[in-house]
Formats: C-alpha cells, structure tokens, sequence
C-alpha cells in the first residue's frame, strides 16, 4: 500500500465514521510523510542504521550527560 492509497483509505474511512474533520489531519499527515520519505538523509532505507553507528566506535548514550 503506497501513501496515496492508505490516504484514500483513511479519508473514507474518517467520513463512514462521520468524522469529516479528521481529514485535513490526514491530508497533512500524507504530505508529510512523504517529504520525509524523499528527504536527502533518507538514501538507502534498506540499510541499517546501527552499522555505521557500530563502525563508528559505537552508541554514546549519554547524550552529553555524566554517568550516574
């Protein structure tokens, strides 16, 4: 299912449920989702994402916080 298609879904089945003002939500949430789909950092959606975080000298948890 493709992005236009779930959106025709939903926008139906937000009308069947008699809640018309769900679909700008809907609508905004497909134009959304697809920027983020194209956008640059999103090349290779196949790969994962942990492999260069471990070839990197791995995750740093921390996030700038002392250890407790």
């Amino acid at each position: 299912m493709n992005i236009a298609e779930w959106l025709e879904a939903a926008k139906a089945d937000a009308e069947a449920r008699g809640l018309p003002e769900l679909i700008p939500m809907l609508d905004g949430l497909a134009q959304a989702t697809e920027r983020l789909r194209k956008a640059d950092w999103n090349d290779n959606a196949e790969q994962d994402p942990f492999d260069s975080i471990e070839s990197e000298g791995g995750l740093d948890l921390s996030q700038g916080k002392p250890s407790q």
